[in-house]
C-alpha cells in the first residue's frame, strides 16, 4: 500500500500544478512524499497522486458543529475532574465549570470540550453515573447562556446520550470508538459529528511500553479503518474529525514523528484535530517541569500543526493560543 504525504506550502507564488490543501485558500502543495512499509520514501509531483487520494487531500472540508474548517479553530479544554494532569479540580462543579467555559469563549475558543474522566497516563476508570454527574449539569448550564459549540470528551455511550441531551453537539472519543460498541450507533442516530482519536492501550496502561512497527503508518491505518467503520455505522465522513492522539500510548520520538508528518492524515479526507497542550514531551523538550509553564511550547507545536493544515487546536491556554493564531494568520 502507498501513502501520500503532501509537502505543504503557503504564499501566493504557486507553481503550475499546485493543489489547494483541504479546500483552503492559503495552503497548497505541488509535491508529495510517497511512503510505504517496504520501500524508501520518494517524491512525486502532485499530478501523479492517484485521483481519489488527491481529491481527499484537496477537497473542502464541511463545517463541523457549525465551525468553518477552512479556518483554524481553537477548542478550549474544560476538565470537570478532580485529577486531570494539568488542571484537575479547578473547574469541578457547575458554577466553576460554566464560568471557565464562558471565559474561554471570551478569550477566543469556538468550541468547548467538556471531559469528566481523566485520560492522563495511569488514570483510573470512572463509572458512567459519576461521569454524567460531573459533565451533564455543566453542559446544560453553558447551553443556557451561550450558543458556543460544545463537545463531550467521553468513550461511553451512556455518558454521550445524557450530555447530548444536555446540549453537547460533538462526541470526542479518546478510544477511537473501540471502548463502547454502542457509541458509534448512537452518534449515527443522533446525527452529530465525532472526533476519532488513536490511542494504544487505555489511560491506565498506555505509557508502560508503547511499541509500533511504523508509528506514522500504524496510526494512519487505524484511523482509516475507524473512519470506514463509522461510515458503515451511518456516521457521514464529512462529520468525522481525526486526531492522531499525541501522547496517548506514544514515546517522545513517536510524538515527534507524527508531528513532523501530520499532513499525511489529510489523505483521510477529514479535518484534523491536534491535542498537544501542556503534554509531557513539551515539558521535557522545553525544560518546563510544571504543566502550567508549558503554554509557549504548546503554542509553538500548535502553530507548526497549523502550517501543515491542522484545522482544530485543542488547548488549555485559550487566550494565548488565539492571539498566536491571529498573528500567524496575519504574517502569512
Amino acid at each position: 500500500m502507498m501513502y501520500y504525504r503532501p509537502l505543504v506550502q503557503h504564499g501566493d507564488l504557486r507553481p503550475e500544478g499546485a493543489v489547494p490543501l483541504a479546500g483552503g485558500s492559503s495552503l497548497w502543495f505541488s509535491e508529495a512524499e510517497v511512503l510505504s512499509r517496504d520501500a524508501p520514501p520518494r517524491l512525486i509531483p502532485a499530478g501523479l497522486i492517484p485521483e481519489d487520494i488527491c481529491h481527499r487531500l484537496s477537497g473542502r472540508r464541511a463545517a463541523i458543529a457549525g465551525l468553518d474548517m477552512t479556518q483554524p479553530q481553537v477548542m478550549g479544554i474544560l476538565n470537570v475532574t478532580p485529577d486531570s494532569f494539568s488542571d484537575g479540580g479547578r473547574h469541578s462543579g457547575v458554577e466553576a465549570g460554566c464560568a471557565a467555559a464562558l471565559r474561554m469563549v471570551e478569550e477566543g475558543a469556538s468550541i468547548i470540550d467538556v471531559g469528566g474522566e481523566s485520560t492522563r497516563p495511569g488514570a483510573d476508570f470512572i463509572p458512567e453515573d459519576e461521569e454524567i454527574a460531573r459533565t451533564a449539569p455543566v453542559i446544560a448550564a453553558i447551553r443556557e447562556v451561550s450558543q458556543v459549540a460544545i463537545s463531550i470528551d467521553t468513550r461511553k455511550a451512556e455518558v454521550a446520550a445524557e450530555t447530548l441531551e444536555a446540549g453537547a453537539g460533538l462526541i470526542n472519543d479518546v478510544s477511537g470508538f473501540t471502548f463502547d460498541a454502542a457509541l458509534a450507533p448512537l452518534a449515527a442516530q443522533a446525527g452529530v459529528p465525532v472526533c476519532v482519536m488513536h490511542a494504544q492501550g487505555d489511560p491506565a496502561t498506555m505509557q508502560e511500553n508503547p511499541v509500533y512497527e511504523n508509528v506514522l503508518l500504524d496510526v494512519y491505518d487505524f484511523l482509516a479503518a475507524q473512519v470506514d467503520r463509522l461510515e458503515a455505522t451511518g456516521v457521514l465522513r464529512d462529520r468525522i474529525v481525526i486526531d492522531p492522539g499525541i501522547g496517548f500510548g506514544k514515546t517522545q520520538e513517536h510524538n515527534l514523528t507524527l508531528l513532523r508528518n501530520l499532513s499525511l492524515f489529510h489523505g483521510l479526507g477529514c479535518p484534523i484535530l491536534l491535542g498537544v497542550s501542556r503534554k509531557g514531551f513539551i515539558g521535557k523538550i522545553g525544560q518546563a517541569p510544571s504543566p502550567d509553564a508549558r503554554a509557549p511550547g504548546s503554542i509553538a507545536v500548535g502553530l507548526a500543526g497549523l502550517a501543515q493544515g491542522v484545522q482544530i487546536l485543542r488547548v488549555h491556554d485559550v487566550a494565548e493560543t488565539a492571539q498566536a493564531v491571529r498573528l500567524w494568520q496575519a504574517v502569512r
